[in-house]
């Protein structure tokens, strides 16, 4: 039984902290969707859900009059490259 406890705590401990992990990545990509929105683009994420595929989490800035992709071209980019090329 100690165990069993013992085992639920470690594993609520290690959700918490990967939910802060994506909380924090959340907060940054809001960041930048609205750094893009200020330079008139659009951050757009990947709707892929298979984590094999080779656009799966990835980005795209797209230009909102033209409806254009301006950075990320053929399979998207992480959030570090998202952030260079916005302050570009």
């Amino acid at each position: 039984m100690a165990w069993g406890m013992a085992w639920g705590m470690a594993w609520g401990m290690a959700c918490g902290m990967l939910s802060s992990m994506a909380d924090s990545e959340k907060v940054r990509e809001n960041r930048l969707r609205r750094m893009a929105q200020r330079q008139g683009l659009i951050l757009q994420k990947s709707r892929r859900r298979d984590p094999r595929a080779p656009d799966f989490g990835t980005y795209w800035l797209v230009d909102r009059n033209y409806n254009t992709i301006v950075a990320g071209e053929s399979f998207g980019m992480d959030l570090d490259a998202v952030e260079a090329a916005l302050n570009e």
